[in-house]
């Protein structure tokens, strides 16, 4: 099955396919019940309950899609930087501070056996997923993974991370990533994810040449490589804080979705992107919290504003502009999801 290719009929019109990241997450009672007994890295590496945390949402929500529970760092554990989610938001023993330090990078095993946990959750999921649903998997993108293992997070300035794009750090890190990367997204599409999801919620610190320098040439490199793999799966790019002067130099034939966060028009970015990629987005997760006569009049805001393309609606996912925060009424995103189902229509 392809992504959303059986997309649901009401009196003859076609909805509106919805999904949300980090809609299994802490705002979530059927997370927070495993999260009680379980680690965070437990969630993710026993594939049970991977499955169960990712399905929850499908179940209380009806989502039309399942993304796989797990955490876009794990390259960072695999290429033995330390990680660790003991303390609660993850660190790193290691960070990369210089070029020495990254040749000396080394995989701590191979990857389809490191990433089995992924898999092994994967194939369960579509065994339990019901056909009208898809399935997706993700990947951190290149420069949000390096961003991390320079700064150990993606806040405050990344000057250490934009220093490294030209002392050589940059360079070196993506010639230890990239090929552990690649097998990470080929694993996961063949365990029979329609889609693969590249996160890069760094990218948009960087200005549009340093996007355009740094950061498209490695996107477009590392999607000709899936797409020669694993031809059939399709390829989802969502950037944080990008801008059109950003997203307009990707051109990438090999991109199938491109998510667009809040910041957006959503008119003016499907036809100005819509004829090159399906486009996901981009409701501010902020609005989940208003009384819901007001989330309602966001939600018909942005329906109008899809509407008010020359593209057709067909061309788009709704979504969030970014993750699920912590605290959102649980009411709120199932109302929010029903309301898509029932008024999103084409």
């Amino acid at each position: 099955m392809g992504l959303f290719q059986n997309r649901k009929q009401i009196n003859g019109k076609t909805q509106v396919p919805v999904w949300f990241m980090r809609q299994a997450g802490r705002y979530h009672d059927h997370y927070q019940n495993i999260r009680r007994q379980y680690g965070f890295m437990q969630m993710c590496k026993q594939p049970e309950l991977a499955v169960e945390i990712t399905m929850g949402p499908i179940r209380d929500f009806d989502f039309d899609a399942a993304i796989l529970f797990s955490d876009l760092l794990f390259p960072l554990e695999q290429l033995n930087l330390g990680l660790s989610y003991e303390m609660g938001p993850p660190t790193l023993e290691k960070k990369l501070d210089s070029v020495e330090l990254i040749r000396s990078l080394q995989p701590s095993e191979a990857a389809e056996s490191f990433y089995h946990f992924q898999a092994d959750a994967l194939r369960e999921l579509r065994q339990t997923l019901s056909q009208d649903k898809s399935l997706l998997g993700f990947v951190g993108a290149p420069f949000t993974l390096y961003t991390y293992a320079c700064e150990g997070s993606h806040s405050g300035n990344l000057s250490s991370s934009k220093l490294g794009l030209r002392d050589g750090r940059y360079q070196a890190f993506l010639e230890k990533l990239l090929p552990e990367l690649l097998q990470n997204m080929i694993i996961q599409a063949n365990a029979n994810a329609d889609a693969i999801c590249l996160f890069d919620t760094a990218a948009g610190e960087l200005t549009p040449k340093d996007f355009a320098t740094y950061i498209v040439p490695i996107i477009r490199q590392l999607s000709c490589d899936f797409k020669k793999a694993c031809p059939d799966t399709r390829l989802v790019y969502y950037s944080k804080m990008t801008q059109l002067a950003h997203l307009q130099t990707i051109e990438d034939q090999n991109i199938d979705v491109l998510g667009v966060d809040w910041r957006h028009d959503m008119a003016l970015s499907l036809d100005q992107l819509g004829k090159d990629y399906m486009i996901q987005g981009n409701l501010d997760p902020s609005h989940l919290f208003l009384p819901w006569k007001n989330l309602q009049d966001e939600l018909r805001y942005l329906w109008n504003r899809v509407c008010a393309s020359k593209t057709s609606p067909d061309r788009w996912i709704m979504g969030l502009g970014h993750g699920v925060l912590p605290g959102t009424p649980q009411n709120n995103v199932a109302d929010t999801v029903k309301f898509v189902h029932e008024n999103f229509l084409y």
